[in-house]
């Protein structure tokens, strides 16, 4: 089994929901940006979702946006991103890591060698934000040939043969959008839809995350009241490490403290 199986398995077998936190690796240098990943772990993420740093994130709303600056201005790229991630993974062997990244990132280092490099470091899937469905076939492939589940998003407005393909397509899990848009909880709040959930589910699909807009506890438990696996938070993790920029305690406290909410909203029998 996959370590996303094995993580879905366990949770379900204890009555929980996934909680998943984002945030950029380097953000705000990659020394911090290592102490951040850690304490995300260790206050309750079942699984981390982690961006290289990248000049043009089409995807992402300001404070992402805000994050990738950082990390490009404290020298952080792809072999730092890389070798934090090395670092982590001897000591959490069996937490699910995914990478989101922008094309131009594998295509400059080759597909091979990027998918390569990420599953040697430990990484579990990769997520390629500006590359759609019907355009992913050779990054898929590539992936599978290194052993690093392809994952795809599914829109809210996607029509059920859409659903379906994204369904067969994804591996470790499907990437729901809570709405159309860019990241961040500017774009309003998350609004999960059950429909798009039956219908992957339907399809085969394996297990749904909500992501967009996931920012308070309440959001969790919908999207877990609407058929969803779990959620994804990214703006509002990336937030708190903006707000505290100055002091690192102080940071972790507030991180460690958002997980642990976020986290008791997956328990179902609560």
């Amino acid at each position: 089994m996959s370590r996303y199986e094995t993580m879905f398995a366990a949770l379900k077998g204890k009555g929980e929901g996934a909680f998943v936190p984002f945030v950029t690796l380097g953000d705000p240098n990659i020394e911090a940006s290592e102490r951040i990943v850690r304490a995300l772990l260790d206050t309750g993420a079942d699984a981390l979702e982690l961006g290289l740093p990248f000049s043009d994130p089409v995807a992402d709303g300001p404070t992402i946006q805000a994050a990738n600056i950082r990390a490009l201005a404290a020298g952080a790229g792809l072999s730092a991103g890389l070798n934090l991630i090395r670092r982590v993974r001897e000591d959490y062997p069996d937490v699910p890591v995914g990478l989101l990244v922008y094309a131009n990132l594998p295509e400059s280092f080759g597909l091979p060698e990027f998918y390569g490099g990420v599953a040697a470091v430990g990484v579990d899937s990769v997520l390629v934000a500006d590359v759609p469905l019907r355009e992913g076939a050779r990054f898929a492939a590539a992936a599978q040939a290194a052993g690093v589940q392809p994952l795809f998003i599914a829109p809210p407005d996607a029509s059920q043969e859409r659903l379906a393909e994204i369904a067969q397509a994804s591996q470790g899990y499907v990437y729901l959008l809570a709405r159309a848009g860019v990241t961040g909880t500017e774009g309003g709040t998350a609004r999960p839809a059950g429909h798009v959930i039956r219908t992957l589910k339907e399809a085969g699909a394996p297990p749904t995350l909500l992501g967009f807009g996931i920012a308070e506890p309440e959001h969790v438990r919908a999207a877990l009241d609407a058929g969803a696996d779990g959620a994804i938070s990214g703006s509002a993790v990336v937030r708190l490490i903006e707000e505290h920029l100055e002091d690192e305690a102080a940071m972790l406290a507030a991180l460690g403290n958002f997980v642990r909410r976020m986290k008791a909203a997956t328990r179902l029998t609560d």
